[in-house]
């Protein structure tokens, strides 16, 4: 187990670059096996969750190489369909994005139920229904899905929910199926959109960049492309409340505004002290007076999920009582009782609703990283508080977060990391 010892109180300071999106690199490399042709792919972030993807798509036979820090080359002519490592599908939750493209690549993929944060219930029967739509059988054994789909056939798809990975999965199979596929109430996340980005560079015809309905006509085949990743919106937000909650002075490069529109509008009414700078930066200056916000959750371009954590913790140290009405996942605001710990003020009303007593005087403490985001969160926290935090299963954070300890540390936070 890693932890993360941390002295509270420094203020951060100096300029800090975003790593490449996590939730964009994992369909991205996933999209890799639809084509036989080598990609490379730029930007992207050297953590756990991307290790663990690169270790299935090893298991299935591409021939994975870092040419340099941030970039990607996959060749994936040796993946004959065979199936994954079923004890790494059962790691990540990202795991199901291969089931697209190798149900379009070869007809047929088996894959066991996906791993990940306990965060509330995701099942992915949604995923499972829009691929039966394009023609695939679905067979369950145990803990075992086997998809088969001897040609997948374009159609009309209506997903159950706006979900990212099974608008994602749809999106992968139906590239290389026959005809046109619609799919409605597609999700419209910008991790998506450079996903179309990505695909439409390899080859594929894909309309409806953004919204909520996509057109898709089948190809025959997708070749080698070089792609980009985009920003991680989800760190860009962190690292600016880091800056915010220890009343700093940061320039963050990688904040794409037009991926957090709604976010920004929160720093503002929070009064964070921010200004929006040319080429995807923003300069955070010292905060003093912190407004109680309130905010709910929702699908993009509502507030992020993987943000609502962190933020509550910035309100903490607002004068006065902020609401937090998270709507996506039922186990999200279990970190509040971590942050009881070191002193904040909150009741949580129900597994979706909880309100925050500011200002609050935070203490080190140690305490328990109970997810990515959850650990984050305890990190934003601990630099604030008075006193050492530390913060227990690092390595979960790790899975999201690209060397988020040395960032912070070039920044002026008292940080390290200790191995048991």
């Amino acid at each position: 187990m890693s932890k993360f010892i941390i002295e509270g109180g420094h203020s951060l300071r100096g300029e800090v670059t975003v790593s490449g999106s996590k939730n964009a690199t994992l369909p991205i490399l996933a999209s890799t096996l639809l084509t036989a042709e080598t990609c490379t792919i730029e930007n992207v972030p050297n953590i756990q969750d991307i290790q663990t993807l690169l270790s299935i798509l090893e298991s299935l036979g591409s021939k994975i190489s870092w040419s340099k820090e941030g970039h990607l080359v996959v060749d994936n002519s040796n993946v004959s369909g065979k199936d994954p490592d079923f004890s790494l599908v059962r790691k990540i939750r990202a795991s199901v994005l291969i089931s697209g493209p190798l149900l379009a690549r070869f007809g047929r993929v088996k894959v066991t139920h996906p791993g990940g944060c306990h965060i509330g219930a995701r099942p992915i029967d949604v995923h499972l229904r829009a691929l039966s739509a394009l023609g695939a059988k679905v067979t369950m054994e145990d803990q075992f899905y086997s998809i088969d789909a001897p040609a997948v056939i374009g159609a009309k798809v209506v997903l159950d929910e706006m979900s990212v990975t099974a608008t994602e999965n749809v999106i992968m199979a139906a590239v290389l199926a026959r005809g046109i596929t619609e799919i409605h109430l597609a999700a419209a996340e910008p991790e998506i959109t450079n996903l179309i980005e990505s695909l439409n560079l390899m080859g594929a015809k894909i309309r409806g960049m953004g919204l909520h309905v996509l057109v898709i006509e089948g190809v025959d085949k997708l070749h080698g492309a070089h792609l980009q990743i985009i920003p991680d919106r989800i760190e860009a937000g962190t690292l600016v409340m880091a800056a915010a909650i220890t009343h700093g002075d940061v320039i963050v490069n990688g904040y794409v505004e037009n991926h957090l529109n709604i976010f920004t509008n929160k720093l503002r009414d929070a009064n964070v002290q921010f200004q929006l700078l040319p080429n995807n930066k923003i300069h955070v200056s010292k905060s003093t007076i912190i407004k109680p916000v309130d905010i709910r959750t929702d699908i993009y371009p509502g507030f992020p999920t993987d943000l609502q954590a962190p933020f509550a913790v910035l309100m903490t140290q607002a004068n006065g009582n902020s609401r937090v009405f998270e709507t996506m996942y039922d186990g999200r605001l279990n970190y509040l009782k971590e942050l009881a710990k070191m002193g904040s003020a909150a009741t949580i009303l129900d597994p979706h609703r909880a309100i925050i007593m500011g200002p609050s005087v935070l203490y080190g403490r140690e305490i328990d990283s109970l997810d990515i985001r959850a650990g984050a969160t305890l990190i934003l926290a601990a630099l604030t508080a008075n006193g050492q935090s530390t913060i227990n299963h690092a390595e979960i954070i790790d899975r999201g977060y690209e060397q988020i300890d040395d960032k912070l540390r070039k920044l002026g936070a008292h940080i390290s990391r200790t191995n048991d």
